[in-house]
């Protein structure tokens, strides 16, 4: 069966090209829908959670930096589009659910550095978007930079 709503979600870093171009690829392919999803985590959440100090102001910076970063990106791909663009708070994994659902997306692509040891014990946002997702996941394996 073809797929009908693609989610692309990615880190905004030069290693999501990989993971655009081939949600790109099966989007085309399948005559799909091709949404895009950017998460920013809230700090406390890197901090973890016991951070004395407002952090409201460098919060607003990272999200408008990433609305920046999206921007770009959706320049640099004219097949993607501002309607269909997210950029949003919260955890990864909840938040890309919950867009994959509420959009009826039935393939949420994201990139995988295919790790080992402890960073696969610690588990990362690809593995995190596996579990529990609601359509399938395709994990598009990048290329570690050591």
């Amino acid at each position: 069966m073809p797929y009908n709503h693609i989610l692309v979600a990615v880190d905004l870093t030069e290693e999501c090209d990989p993971v655009i171009h081939r949600a790109r690829e099966l989007s085309v392919s399948n005559g799909a829908k091709l949404s895009l999803v950017h998460i920013v985590e809230p700090m406390a959440m890197a901090f973890g959670g016991d951070v004395p100090m407002d952090l409201s102001q460098l919060q607003q910076q990272q999200f408008d930096q990433a609305r920046d970063r999206l921007d770009r990106l959706i320049i640099k791909y004219p097949e993607l589009s501002k309607e269909y663009s997210h950029l949003t708070y919260g955890q990864p994994r909840q938040e890309i659910h919950h867009l994959a659902k509420e959009q009826t997306c039935d393939l949420i692509v994201v990139g995988s550095h295919g790790r080992h040891g402890l960073a696969l014990l610690l588990g990362s946002t690809a593995n995190d978007v596996l579990h529990g997702a609601p359509c399938d996941v395709l994990a598009v394996r990048l290329q570690n930079k050591s």
